[in-house]
C-alpha cells in the first residue's frame, strides 16, 4: 500500500502503528503536499524558476555564511551550553523555551502590517546588548521579545511547571507578559487561543514527562534507543500534543503539513548543532534531511517573489485585496502544498550542484528564505542578479496552526 493510499484511511491513529517508519521513511507532509498540488489549479511550480532560485539561493548561502549554527547568533535567542550537556539546567531551560515558542508560534499578521502601532513588545535588542534603551519587536520577534522580557523579569515563563498552572500562573499574568508597546493599537492576536496552548501543552509535559521538553527529549530517545529520526520526532510530537496537529481534510484525504510541529524540531537541531560538521549532533544522528519546510505565510510570499511559485490571476487578485482565507480553504491548502514542493525541488536541485546527498535541507533553505523576507521588508537586504515578480501580499489566514 503505497503512502498516499494510507492517507486516505482517516481515524484516529498514531504513525506508528500504521506506517512503520524507518530512518529513510517518507515524510506525510511531502505526500499531502503532492496530492494538493496535483489536484487544485490555483498555484503552480515554475520550472525555470526553480533553477534561478537555487542558483541564487546557493549563491547566498555560500557568501552570507549561513548555516544551521547561525541560529545561535540571533540576539534575541536562548542559546544552549556547549559542547551539549543534557545535565546542564541552560539545556533544560534551552529546550523548554524553544518548545513554548514552537507552541505558539502562529499568526502574527496584523491589518496594520507598516504601521507605527501594529502589535509589538519593547525590550531591549537582545540579551546581549549593553544599551538600556528599548525597541519595538513586531510579528513573530514579538513572541520571542516577550518571553524573553519575562524571564529577565523573574517570570518563568518558559517553564511548563509554571505556565501549566492557573494557581501559579493566572490569565492576567501571560496577559501582562504579553502587553504591548505603548504605541500599538492592537493586542497579540489570538491570545485566549495561546492561553490554552499553555495550559494544554503544559499540562501534558507535567503529566507525562517530568514537567520539561527535555524530559519529552529523553522519552524519545529511550523510545527509539538514541537512533530516531527528526521525523519520529515530530510524529511522536503530533501525537501527543493536539495543538501540533496541523492536519485538514482535503478531497476525501487527510493532509498533513504539521508547520510548528517539524519547526520545533528544526529549532532543536539548530540550536544544538555542534560546532564542527566533522561532530555527530548529539540529538540527531540521521540529521534533519527528513523535514520540509515550515508552511507558513511569509515564505510563500517569497517564493512567488523569486518566481518558483505561480499564482493563478484570480489568486493574486485575492492577494492583492488583501482578502481573509480561512483555515483549510482551497486557496490557502494550494499555497502552502505548493511552498512545500518548491522547496523540496529547490533543495534538490542545490544537492545535485553541490554532488553530495544530504548537504542541502529543506530546513536550511526555509530558515534562510524566512530570514531574508524579514530583512526585505524592513530594507535591510536587496535581491539582486535575478529575476523577481512582484511582491505581493501574504496570503491571511488566521489560526492556531501559522
Amino acid at each position: 500500500m503505497t503512502i498516499l493510499s494510507r492517507l486516505q484511511e482517516g481515524g484516529e491513529f498514531t504513525f506508528e502503528t500504521h506506517y512503520g517508519y524507518t530512518p529513510d521513511s517518507i515524510n506525510p507532509v511531502i505526500a499531502s503536499a503532492e496530492f494538493v498540488l496535483k489536484n487544485v489549479d490555483l498555484v503552480q511550480i515554475n520550472d525555470d524558476g526553480v533553477a534561478a532560485a537555487a542558483k541564487y539561493i546557493g549563491n547566498r548561502l555560500v557568501k552570507d555564511g549561513y548555516t544551521p549554527r547561525t541560529w545561535l547568533d540571533h540576539p534575541l535567542h536562548l542559546c544552549p551550553p556547549e559542547p551539549y550537556d543534557p545535565a546542564h539546567p541552560g539545556t533544560r531551560a534551552t529546550l523548554d523555551w524553544i518548545f513554548l515558542i514552537s507552541s505558539l508560534n502562529f499568526s502574527f499578521w496584523s491589518h496594520r502590517d507598516g504601521s507605527d502601532d501594529c502589535f509589538g513588545v519593547e525590550w531591549r535588542e537582545g540579551w546581549e546588548s549593553s544599551d538600556p534603551r528599548h525597541v519595538v519587536h513586531t510579528g513573530y520577534w514579538s513572541l520571542v521579545a516577550a518571553l524573553d522580557r519575562a524571564l529577565e523579569e523573574g517570570i518563568p515563563i518558559t517553564d511548563p511547571l509554571f505556565y501549566a498552572s492557573e494557581e501559579r500562573c493566572p490569565d492576567s499574568l501571560i496577559e501582562h507578559v504579553f502587553r504591548v508597546a505603548p504605541q500599538a493599537s492592537e493586542g497579540l492576536p489570538l491570545l485566549p487561543e495561546r492561553i490554552a496552548i499553555m495550559r494544554e501543552v503544559g499540562a501534558i509535559l507535567c503529566a507525562d514527562f517530568a514537567g520539561s521538553f527535555q524530559g519529552f527529549v529523553e522519552a524519545f530517545q529511550r523510545r527509539y534507543d538514541n537512533d530516531g529520526t527528526a521525523l519520529q520526532l515530530a510524529q511522536m510530537v503530533t501525537d501527543t500534543f493536539p495543538s501540533f496537529r496541523d492536519e485538514h481534510w482535503f478531497e476525501g484525504r487527510r493532509i498533513f503539513f504539521w508547520k510548528r510541529a517539524q519547526i520545533l524540531v528544526a529549532e532543536t537541531w539548530a540550536a544544538f548543532s555542534p560546532s564542527s560538521d566533522a561532530d555527530p549532533h548529539p540529538l540527531f544522528p540521521h540529521g534533519i534531511s527528513q523535514l520540509t519546510m515550515f508552511a507558513d505565510y511569509r515564505v510563500p510570499q517569497i517564493l512567488h517573489h523569486l518566481r518558483i511559485l505561480t499564482y493563478a490571476p484570480a489568486l493574486a487578485c485575492s492577494l492583492e485585496a488583501h482578502e481573509e482565507f480561512p483555515s483549510g480553504a482551497r486557496e490557502e491548502i494550494a499555497i502552502r502544498a505548493a511552498s512545500i514542493i518548491a522547496v523540496e525541488r529547490v533543495a534538490a536541485a542545490l544537492r545535485a550542484a553541490d554532488g553530495r546527498a544530504g548537504t542541502t535541507s529543506s530546513v536550511l533553505i526555509d530558515f534562510f528564505l524566512w530570514d531574508l523576507a524579514k530583512r526585505l521588508e524592513v530594507g535591510r537586504d536587496r535581491i539582486e542578479g535575478i529575476k523577481t515578480q512582484p511582491l505581493l501580499p501574504m496570503h491571511r489566514t488566521r489560526s492556531i496552526w501559522y
